[in-house]
């Protein structure tokens, strides 16, 4: 570190980027033992080794005054700590690894703002320099302690108080200053001069003009001057914006087995719109949604094209073809569930994805009991086989194929349902997380409830819409979900029955914090069955409230108009929800909640019927994939025989 030095008043000028490449952001060591460092740490109880005749293993000890973080920077730049279990083989060794410590010591507090820091090293009693003036006296002296005790190495820190920018200046090419909105660096007069608050305010500068359609904004140079006397930092930031520009040609590559077309078809960003960062990420988010593809990245190009604009590549790596899974799930209102299935990602070449999945469930909960002898644990056994097939991109465009078919037999508190079911239909992909999409659904089954016996057929027209603009599918954390479905199902076309089914859905995900560490999450969903008596619609297709996704706290479909204590389905629907996500660390948080909702006879949500509700807390553990998720709830207005609390644990949030 060069230094340039007057008298009273006297101004240095510190190179900042060097002194953070060789203190604060060198790689972390290899993984070691724990180590007690001499109480500064915290560390174990590891011992240096003993003194040796072949080696001169030293006694590390590191004595810093005042109250300074430096643990994690020193025991990253150290080689005396990095290398404390593997002594040197003579004195001369031992002297070149203390002296090496002390400019990247020095460095070190420095870049976090101590430019008036003293650091002193110790060999065997006689003190180093960085120019190695005493470098032979101290391979003297520690040559005595060979084969009889360990050298003691001394480091002695004086950090002194930290300096703080005085003053932040930022100019543009021409040497002018430039005009940026507040708060844009993060970095005000009267911050600590650490060199990790001016590397970050250097890249909120680029950040802010590569927002604004400048994807070559860069630093062209920074001017830092320390005033000793004063423990300030005056520092003049220059940068070049570069010209604004639009997004250029985008290439495709990286591809072995998913053709190009499909991957095309998933890029909503065309050429010659606004260069942003965001437009990026949409490209990798959009892309990734292809089930065949597990990565993606986006590559700038280093100029403009002839148009003024920035040339892209996508490149991609492709996913395993097959795979296969198991899961569960366990509720103490539900009871056990699990499935085991089957899928291929790419089963044409074409990045079609075949599912096939069988799921079996065990109602535990004493409404399913009420119906049938103790011995006969068959009445509370449910399950489904299904397959599920998607053709994305037909024909390169951004209109997919989609088919379902399940046989199912469900049993709930209510009913007891055997069907078949098939859908198939078309998806139409407006954008990244917008899509509208139509089909014909048939399903045929028999049911059995309070009210009877019957059978029925129902064929019908999908309509459906969905606008997804969350950050993550399994813990979103910041944006809103809105889904909103109709299907006529018409006598003309089969229908023993004919009424028209129609639910809406949707949440939002609002971040108190910077880092998203806090956030209130609020989901509401609405129902309605239009055109039929509520006897005249079969028992699993009415509405009803209560489960893991409804809610908490009350049996499975249990909620709702009831005849006695039989549960029989409603002609309409309200839910609602509301979550406190909080994160405690990094892996675990907690979520205080409030459900409300229930089903009911009319048409519409009357609020006639009683509404139920519900409260509890979950935790999360979160993984790369998303949180498992364990919630207790406890009804706050039970009915009679609902239960007094409920148990659930799954993958993913709750919505």
């Amino acid at each position: 570190m060069a230094l340039r030095n007057q008298d009273e008043g006297r101004k240095t000028k510190a190179l900042l980027v060097f002194l953070v490449a060789l203190g604060l952001t060198l790689p972390a060591p290899p993984a070691r033992a724990q180590f007690d460092f001499f109480g500064l740490f915290g560390g174990g109880d590891e011992e240096p080794p003993a003194p040796s005749a072949e080696a001169l293993p030293y006694d590390l000890d590191i004595v810093v005054e005042g109250e300074v973080d430096i643990e994690d920077a020193f025991e990253t730049i150290s080689t005396l700590y990095r290398l404390r279990g593997d002594p040197p083989p003579d004195a001369e060794a031992l002297v070149r690894r203390a002296q090496s410590d002390l400019v990247p010591f020095i460095d070190a507090l420095w870049g976090l703002g101590y430019y008036n820091a003293r650091v002193r090293i110790d060999v065997a009693g006689v003190p180093l320099t960085i120019r190695g003036e005493n470098a032979a006296a101290a391979a003297a002296a520690a040559r005595g302690f060979r084969g009889g005790a360990l050298v003691p190495v001394r480091v002695t820190v004086e950090p002194g108080e930290v300096f703080r920018v005085r003053a932040l200046r930022v100019l543009g090419p021409d040497g002018g200053p430039l005009a940026l909105p507040e708060g844009v660096y993060a970095l005000e007069p009267g911050d600590e001069a650490a060199s990790a608050a001016i590397l970050a305010a250097q890249a909120n500068i680029v950040d802010y003009y590569r927002a604004a359609s400048r994807p070559l904004a860069a630093i062209a140079g920074i001017d830092p001057v320390v005033v000793h006397p004063e423990r300030a930092l005056d520092l003049t930031i220059r940068v070049e914006p570069g010209p604004v520009a639009g997004i250029g040609p985008i290439a495709v590559g990286g591809n072995e087995d998913v053709p190009e077309s499909v991957i095309r078809s998933f890029i909503y960003t065309e050429p010659g719109d606004p260069y942003s960062p965001d437009a990026l990420a949409a490209i990798r988010r959009s892309i990734g949604r292809i089930e065949a593809i597990s990565s993606v990245r986006v590559n700038e190009a280093n100029a403009l094209d002839q148009n003024g604009d920035l040339p892209l590549e996508v490149v991609v790596s492709e996913r395993l073809k097959r795979l296969f899974g198991v899961s569960a799930s366990y509720s103490t209102s539900d009871g056990p569930a699990a499935s085991i299935y089957w899928a291929h990602r790419n089963l044409f070449g074409g990045a079609e994805r075949l599912r096939l999945e069988a799921t079996a469930l065990y109602l535990t909960q004493t409404g399913a009991r009420a119906q049938r002898n103790a011995d006969e644990w068959w009445d509370d056994v449910g399950g489904k086989v299904s397959a599920s097939f998607i053709k994305p991109a037909l024909w390169g465009t951004r209109n997919d194929f989609l088919a379902d078919a399940f046989v199912s037999r469900d049993r709930t508190a209510g009913y007891t349902a055997e069907l078949v079911n098939v859908t198939a239909g078309i998806r139409h992909r407006f954008g990244d997380g917008f899509n509208v999409q139509a089909g014909i659904e048939y399903e045929t089954g028999r049911g059995t409830d309070v009210l009877g016996k019957y059978d029925y057929t129902l064929v019908g027209l999908l309509l459906s819409a969905e606008l997804d603009g969350s950050d993550s599918r399994l813990g979103p954390r910041e944006g809103y979900r809105l889904r909103a479905g109709v299907t006529p199902y018409l006598e003309a076309f089969g229908s023993t029955t004919a009424f028209t089914y129609a639910r809406a859905d949707g949440s939002v995900y609002l971040p108190l914090d910077a880092r998203k560490r806090f956030v209130v999450a609020a989901r509401v969903g609405l129902g309605s069955i239009a055109g039929a008596e509520l006897n005249e619609v079969p028992a699993n297709r009415r509405f009803y409230a209560g489960g893991g996704g409804s809610v908490r706290g009350y049996a499975y479909r249990s909620l709702g108009p009831r005849i006695g204590r039989e549960p029989i389905g409603g002609r309409s629907l309200f839910e609602a929800s509301l979550e406190a996500r909080l994160r405690v660390t990094n892996t675990i948080g907690i979520v205080p909640f409030v459900d409300a909702g229930s089903a009911f006879r009319e048409s519409y949500p009357s609020f006639d019927e009683e509404l139920r509700f519900a409260a509890g807390i979950g935790v999360r553990y979160h993984t790369a994939i998303g949180p498992l998720r364990a919630d207790i709830a406890f009804p706050l207005n039970p009915g009679k025989g609902d239960d007094a609390f409920g148990l659930y644990l799954g993958i993913g949030q709750a919505f």
